[in-house]
């Protein structure tokens, strides 16, 4: 079979350039000539500031040194997402990239905590996690590998400037032979085949291809302007469509989370980096006013913004087919559901991860590309359930938002989960979840969902020997934190950018 020789990458932006870079990577295998065509007319969105772990493992298989990356993009690092009035209004809960406890004889930690609430003992699960004990204290270490105890194996992830990030990536890619073209794609040429022949550049210039990555954001000029792919319209599940986002003079030590805030209409995210703070109001325009929306974030920043507010506005949902013919959409051009668990680079991460998985020859074999997109699709349906989870289990008694969403209908994939695990506890995962069992417990524990049963299992152990045990998990978590640095000392200590 002809090998594909040739991929044109059309967008730059931090989608663009991860293409651009694990396929250097992949080229030291198969060689491939990689051009990028990035068009200094259009501007990245680049408000992505927040990650979640499996980035840190996607940098280490580039074969980047984690302490410059950090440094040349103004990192800060991630234990999680605090989740302020979300539950309720002057409440709070914690979401960590970690689990609760151990797990023993085959029985999840959570249902021993179940057992001993009904008990009447007076113990919270939230006390017995290494991360959010970290977080709660505004620490940061790194989790030693392998971890000295199961009790501290936590993982971590980074925020950003997305725009150095992907400049770093640009860098790296270049090196590794990658052609970056500056020009603006006037044109879109298909064969016979309705495959994507070539481009045409507002020069003239044509830049030919075998197969196409379309990083060109939520115009899809490829995926969908070209080829006509189609889209998911998801906004009856997901109503925030607008976000005005800026940036925040930093004065106060960087806390090691992102910091989530419910508000009228929707939600603000807070974002530290080494030198300025991300913030954003997520909305629906159905219930609160694009001006109103700016007024509110302005009113509520805790330093001077740096920026002017830029609004963006959107459609939640996915594109129909990730992959179509010759064509392979990644970021904003595949779709987009919400930053609310900053799951936008991660899925640009895993998408790439299947493109590699199934990389083509010429032939486009169909059930391979049938392939992709259904295990994609599956994932990003995954995504959205958990998304909406966070809103149709509030309890807040202010806002029209909030109250309607507590009688959305849910997708029954979600319904069945929320009604298995109310009814004994039981924590149901599907396939090519993005979060794990430990993340939906998080969830349901912050807005106060408690099962009805637990694991009769977890009764063998005696009330004694079980508090004891718990005694032990929190001595532990209390000898581990006392040797950690605050989150900024460590910065400073051993990645603070000089610049």
């Amino acid at each position: 079979m002809a090998k594909i020789r040739n991929v044109v990458i059309v967008g730059g932006g931090t989608a663009g350039w991860m293409a651009a870079a694990s396929l250097a990577r992949y080229s030291e295998s198969q060689p491939l000539k990689i051009t990028l065509i990035e068009s200094a007319d259009i501007p990245t969105v680049g408000v992505g500031e927040a990650t979640v772990p499996n980035i840190v493992e996607y940098n280490r298989q580039l074969g980047l040194d984690e302490i410059e990356l950090i440094k040349a993009t103004k990192a800060t690092f991630k234990l999680g997402i605090r989740f302020i009035d979300w539950s309720k209004e002057g409440e709070s809960f914690f979401h960590p990239f970690a689990d609760y406890g151990v797990d023993f004889q085959n029985v999840g930690f959570h249902h021993y905590i179940r057992r001993l609430q009904q008990e009447g003992v007076d113990v919270a699960i939230n006390d017995f996690c290494f991360a959010e004990a970290l977080a709660n204290k505004g620490l940061f270490a790194q989790p030693a590998t392998p971890p000295v105890s199961p009790v501290a194996d936590y993982a971590y992830a980074y925020h950003f400037d997305a725009a150095l990030y992907a400049r770093f990536l640009r860098d790296f890619s270049v090196q590794k032979g990658v052609s970056h073209i500056s020009g603006h794609v006037a044109k879109v040429n298909l064969d016979g085949r309705k495959h994507i022949a070539d481009v045409q550049l507002k020069s003239g210039e044509i830049i030919a291809g075998d197969l196409f990555i379309d990083c060109t954001g939520f115009d899809g000029l490829l995926i969908e302007q070209a080829l006509q792919t189609g889209y998911e319209d998801w906004s009856q599940w997901l109503w925030c469509d607008t976000a005005v986002a800026v940036q925040s003079a930093s004065t106060e030590p960087p806390l090691p989370f992102t910091r989530s805030i419910a508000r009228e209409a929707g939600w603000q995210w807070e974002i530290p980096l080494q030198h300025r703070t991300g913030n954003g109001y997520i909305f629906s325009s159905k219930y609160i006013q694009a001006d109103e929306a700016t007024e509110k974030l302005l009113s509520t920043l805790k330093n001077e913004p740096l920026t002017a507010p830029r609004t963006l506005q959107f459609l939640p949902g996915r594109r129909k087919k990730i992959w179509n013919k010759n064509c392979f959409a990644l970021g904003l051009a595949s779709g987009f559901l919400e930053p609310l668990e900053s799951t936008s680079i991660s899925l640009i991460q895993t998408a790439i991860a299947k493109l590699l998985t199934f990389f083509p020859d010429m032939t486009f074999n169909q059930h391979d590309i049938d392939e992709v997109n259904r295990l994609h699709n599956e994932e990003v349906e995954r995504i959205r359930d958990f998304l909406i989870l966070h809103y149709v289990l509030n309890q807040r008694e202010q806002g029209e938002f909030w109250h309607d969403y507590r009688h959305l209908a849910m997708p029954e994939s979600l319904q069945h989960k929320v009604e298995v695990f109310k009814s004994r506890g039981h924590l149901v995962q599907y396939a090519h979840e993005s979060f794990n069992a430990s993340s939906w417990l998080a969830m349901y524990n912050g807005f106060y969902i408690r099962a009805a049963r637990y694991d009769h299992r977890a009764d063998v152990p005696s009330q004694q020997t079980l508090l004891a045990h718990m005694a032990r998990i929190q001595q532990f978590i209390a000898q581990l934190s006392d040797g950690a640095l605050s989150h900024q000392n460590f910065i400073k200590k051993h990645c603070q950018s000089g610049g």
